[in-house]
């Protein structure tokens, strides 16, 4: 099982020196990784189904990202989420390479097409198309990420006769890992990348994605480059040594959790805690 935190740009994460602190601490204690969240605006007020009040600090991910990468050696760096849709394909190929570039091959891509209407309508983005954009921005980026002459042609990104370096650290470019519990979802992640990501989940509920994951590997051909399916789960509740066998029971490749703390000293010492409990 690998270990990972979420919510490293967020909350109280957000203040630069508590985010070095935690990811510092995260990489002493054996974690994996950390995850950022991610909105560009959120609803003012909050309505459903928006995750958060309005006046809730969050980071650009690429940034707190590279913030981090330079005070860290081995710590992976997911994206958790960037909502996919609502960027421009080309600008974001080229952020995330460099993401890559300067961390020496750290990066894990999570991406999602979004869910908060008010957020695309900010942004000039047809909520309606977000999942076609979705599948296509994959696409368009991995060209640039790997092709030695990059041309694409579809029906929200055409580019050819063009360069775009540095390319990735990583071979083939960062893993892309897609979130979402819908049956476009468990597609885009059979078919498209190479993990899937359920947020916030209870055993209950990952069982029906890891149901609905099987269902489409079944219905759709899975490319060969892409490897075994790599599952992450972020769970809604704690996490002991009982609720950790039954995560590595289902299946769950990694466990992205939930910080608990509301200043630096309670999110380090719980950093402690989860690895003195689950890591070491």
């Amino acid at each position: 099982m690998k270990f990972a935190l979420f919510g490293i740009n967020t909350g109280p994460c957000a203040a630069p020196q508590t985010m070095l602190d935690v990811a510092k601490a995260a990489e002493a204690s054996g974690f994996e990784s950390v995850w950022t969240g991610e909105h560009v605006v959120l609803p003012d007020p909050q309505v459903p189904p928006s995750p958060a009040a309005p006046l809730t600090e969050m980071v650009h991910p690429s940034t707190a990202l590279s913030y981090i990468a330079g005070a860290t050696k081995t710590l992976k760096l997911g994206t958790g989420i960037t909502l996919l849709a609502q960027r421009n394909a080309v600008v974001l190929a080229k952020e995330m390479a460099s993401l890559d570039f300067l961390s020496q091959g750290r990066l894990i891509f999570g991406i999602g097409a979004g869910y908060l209407k008010q957020e695309f309508d900010a942004l000039g983005v047809n909520f309606e198309e977000r999942g076609a954009r979705t599948d296509e921005y994959i696409e368009a980026m991995r060209e640039l990420w790997t092709s030695d002459h990059p041309t694409f042609a579809g029906k929200f990104v055409r580019y050819s006769g063009i360069q775009s370096r540095p390319k990735p650290a990583q071979a083939g470019g960062p893993p892309v890992v897609v979130g979402g519990a819908s049956a476009s979802a468990f597609r885009r992640a059979v078919t498209k990348c190479q993990g899937w990501y359920g947020f916030a989940m209870d055993f209950d509920t990952a069982a029906k994605c890891l149901e609905g994951l099987e269902a489409a590997s079944k219905k759709y051909e899975r490319p060969a480059s892409l490897g075994k399916l790599e599952i992450s789960i972020t769970p809604r509740m704690a996490t002991g040594t009982e609720e950790l066998g039954r995560w590595t029971g289902m299946g769950v490749d990694r466990l992205i959790l939930l910080q608990r703390g509301r200043d630096r000293q309670a999110l380090v010492d719980d950093v402690h805690r989860v690895a003195d409990a689950l890591i070491r």
